[in-house]
């Protein structure tokens, strides 16, 4: 008889599964640790700035592992072979935690050491997907390896200057993996959102306009390239209206009122409107009307916060076999991280005076928001349910 191990538990058949688990866990983990900085009760990793921790964190650590999950059940739906289960996973996962663990012994551990083992966690997650991609010549979705390999670059530029091998890299490295994610974002949605909406409202045909995708994406590619370079001012702003416009017509495209009657459909539309927000703010600070951090924490805050939470509420209970439904509860929850974004963003845009207290409101409704999202989901995803890939 084989013996059972942890390994054959549902927490290790499938992507979503882990790294959702890990993520939600992180959401509330790094905020909560996060806060305690800001507010002196802790002394923060030795290894990074506080500011740049909060930043690596959020989006090499919780970010990276939405995307994680995401892909490795992706690409299994895509090519109908698992990518990793079992010890495998049990092994990417805890390469992930190590990543996130490993800064706090800074002093105790070489910094070299630290920098690899959160380094490594990228290229080997594009190992697994692209060998899975080749291997069942799936060629049109190596698209995802190459955004990967960028948040690789993005990473790598960070530890650079940690390892005082570059100067001034970590801002580059972070301009780079916020863009990335945000393409990736907008990669995905053109995918998923006719689909989902089609699948979540009987007898709604949504039309497919490849170059209207097309300029959307590349729209924003090229608003995220001329920050890169320090390009700046009027052309910037100009830009970053242009990139707005175009992906507000495309989300309007897809747009049926009937989706505010679906809670895993409105959140995901609010999720993208929050990224359009942050093209307008972008224009907006270059033109000096608001700080830039507004722009920043509408790209993070809302389009990645809000979207992560909505994609892995609605691909948890698809791939669980369950019903296409969220929850009260759930539902509460994604209005607090809309709450959480209308806090951190566009009420400090306009009483300025009291940014600090309408911040940690921000933070509450963030942690409120994902508290609820354990509360439903955890069980969920160690529980067994009906595998699909």
């Amino acid at each position: 008889m084989k013996p059972t191990t942890i390994f054959n538990y549902p927490l290790f058949s499938l992507g979503f599964r882990t790294f959702f688990l890990l993520a939600g866990f992180a959401a509330l983990a790094l905020l909560i640790i996060w806060q305690a900085i800001t507010q002196g009760s802790i002394s923060h990793s030795a290894y990074f700035t506080d500011t740049y921790w909060h930043a690596h964190e959020m989006l090499l650590g919780y970010t990276v592992a939405v995307i994680s999950g995401f892909l490795l059940t992706a690409v299994s739906n895509w090519t109908g072979k698992i990518t990793l289960q079992g010890e495998a996973l049990f092994g990417l996962s805890l390469l992930w935690l190590y990543g996130r663990i490993l800064p706090f012994y800074a002093g105790s551990l070489p910094d070299g050491l630290i920098a690899l083992v959160d380094f490594a966690f990228l290229p080997v997650l594009i190992y697994v997907v692209a060998n899975t991609l080749i291997r069942t010549k799936n060629y049109k979705n190596l698209l995802f390896v190459g955004l990967l390999m960028l948040l690789m670059l993005g990473n790598g530029l960070i530890h650079a200057q940690m390892l005082a091998l570059c100067q001034n890299s970590a801002a580059i490295g972070i301009q780079i993996v916020i863009a990335t994610i945000v393409l990736m974002i907008l990669v995905i949605a053109g995918r998923v959102f006719p689909f989902f909406t089609e699948k979540g409202l009987k007898g709604i045909l949504i039309p497919r306009n490849s170059l209207l995708d097309a300029l959307a994406i590349g729209s924003a590619a090229l608003l995220f390239t001329l920050q890169l370079f320090g390009i700046s001012g009027t052309f910037l702003a100009l830009t970053a209206l242009i990139t707005a416009i175009l992906n507000g017509w495309r989300l309007a495209s897809w747009f049926v009122f009937r989706i505010w009657f679906v809670p895993l459909l409105w959140v995901l539309y609010l999720g993208y409107g929050w990224l359009i927000l942050g093209f307008i703010f972008t224009a907006f600070a270059e033109w000096k009307i608001i700080l830039p951090s507004l722009a920043l924490h509408a790209f993070t805050v809302g389009g990645i916060g809000v979207l992560t939470l909505g994609m892995m509420a609605r691909v948890s209970l698809g791939h669980t076999g369950r019903t296409m439904k969220a929850s009260n509860a759930v539902t509460i929850a994604f209005v607090l991280m809309n709450i959480a974004t209308l806090f951190r963003v566009i009420l400090p845009a306009i009483i300025v005076s009291w940014s600090s207290v309408l911040i940690y409101i921000s933070t509450l409704a963030w942690l409120a928001a994902f508290a609820l999202f354990i509360f439903v989901y955890a069980p969920m995803l160690l529980g067994r349910g009906i595998e699909r890939i």
